[in-house]
Parts: structure tokens; sequence; C-alpha cells
């Protein structure tokens, strides 16, 4: 397990002995800010604690692969949910699609690029794009979809600067270290430091949706059930449109 894990476990275990009853909820990176509230507001109503853990998607599915205790899951993409199925790693009748979002391509508010057309980014002037891991961030594999499908992935593989979640892509476009990033639309409108050039068609990639599902060795079932119901609530729901998500009907 990652330090960071370590850490987060121990903390939760910690309180754990001092309250009632309790949620740990392991979260794909780009829900981090909407889920903290709506997770927050869970708890106020139920009178629990619940525990937020958010990573890249690929990152947790791994770590509930090793045994991590979590009690529901919210990917980026149905491809870490599968696996995680395929396994047997989920309650059985659980997973469902909650959320969608948008895939964009950003620069830093003070870059004076222009693209209208993805088939732009092969020019000169655009010397590095930051991208989620292709092979295994969801927002990475998503991006490689859409160049593939616009005919440019084979130009730009060689500008590409791959991250270990959509959040690590954002900051290298903040920080200046590359002209581009290929982000979702909920990330781009939390940061000031960038603009949203361009947008992919929805056409040119899978359908971005989030999958939730309560995992089988869930400490509650009943609690975890409850709270993937109130993520279908018109309270969550407009946390969620607050940050940029589109909600899954």
């Amino acid at each position: 397990m990652t330090l960071h894990l370590l850490i987060f476990l121990s903390f939760v275990y910690l309180l754990i002995g001092c309250s009632g009853e309790e949620l740990v909820i392991f979260g794909a990176m780009s829900l981090t800010d909407a889920l903290t509230e709506v997770s927050q507001r869970f708890g106020e109503v139920r009178n629990v604690k619940v525990y937020c853990n958010f990573a890249g998607s690929s990152t947790l599915q791994r770590q509930i692969e090793k045994g991590a205790p979590a009690d529901v899951f919210i990917s980026a993409s149905p491809r870490q949910m599968d696996a995680l199925q395929e396994a047997g790693l989920l309650y059985d009748g659980s997973r469902q699609g909650i959320l969608s979002n948008r895939l964009v391509l950003v620069a830093p508010v003070t870059s004076s690029l222009a693209i209208t057309d993805a088939r732009l980014l092969p020019q000169d002037s655009i010397r590095r794009i930051a991208i989620g891991e292709p092979n295994s961030v969801p927002a990475g594999i998503y991006g490689k979809e859409a160049l593939t499908h616009l005919g440019v992935w084979d130009a730009v593989q060689p500008k590409l600067i791959p991250s270990a979640d959509v959040r690590s892509t954002l900051a290298y476009v903040e920080s200046g270290e590359v002209d581009l990033g290929i982000v979702y639309q909920t990330d781009a409108r939390l940061s000031k430091k960038v603009k949203v050039i361009y947008q992919f068609p929805d056409s040119s990639h899978s359908p971005i949706v989030y999958p939730a599902a309560v995992l089988r060795d869930t400490r509650s079932k009943v609690l975890a059930q409850a709270f993937l119901d109130y993520l279908q609530t018109a309270e969550a729901a407009a946390i969620f449109e607050k940050y940029g998500f589109s909600v899954v009907n």
C-alpha cells in the first residue's frame, strides 16, 4: 500500500473507536471537491462519520484488490469497476452509473494558443501536452480514444507528458510546465489558472460515466447502500451539478 493510504487508514482506525457508525468511500480524484461536500452532507443527515480516500481510479482499484477496507467505490470509468466486478469484489446488484462528465483541453490562463480543432495539436507551436497515463488513468484513456478518433494520436505522442491522475494533469498546466492538458470540464472549472480552449466531441470517445458500487467486504451493507441511494437524491444532484457534473438518470 502507498504511504498516503497507510496514513489515511491509520487515521480512520483511530477515529472508529471514538464514534458510532462510519463509512469509508474510495472516490476518483476528479470527484474530490464534489464528493467531499456530498459525503459531509450525508454524514450530517445520518449522524455518521464518512471518510473519503481520493486517488486515481486505477490506484483505488489496486488498493481494493489488495484488501484495503472500504465500503463504497466510485470510479471515473467503468473499466476499473468491471475489473472489481469480475473479481467478485462488488456487492451483487449494487452497481449503478451516477454521473457523467465532459473532456476538454485546457491551457494556462495567460496562453495565447487558440485551438478550434484537435487536428491542430501536431503544430510546432505546441510542444508539451499533459494527459493522464493513457493506459490506466480514465481521463488519459478517454483522451487517447479522442486523439485516435480525430487522427492525431501518432503525431502528438512525442509531446505527451503522462500523469498519475487528472488533478496532476491540471497541476502541470497551472504551473506552466506544459502548453496544454487534457482534463475533465469539472476540474477545469475549479482552477483560476487555466482556461478551456477546446471541448472534445462526445462522439470521439467512450461515454464518460462514473459507476458506483457497494464493495463485497463492506462492514455495513445497509449504510453503504443508503449512501448510494443518497447519491440519487435531488440534494446530492444539486451539489454535483454545482461542480459541473451531469447526473445520470
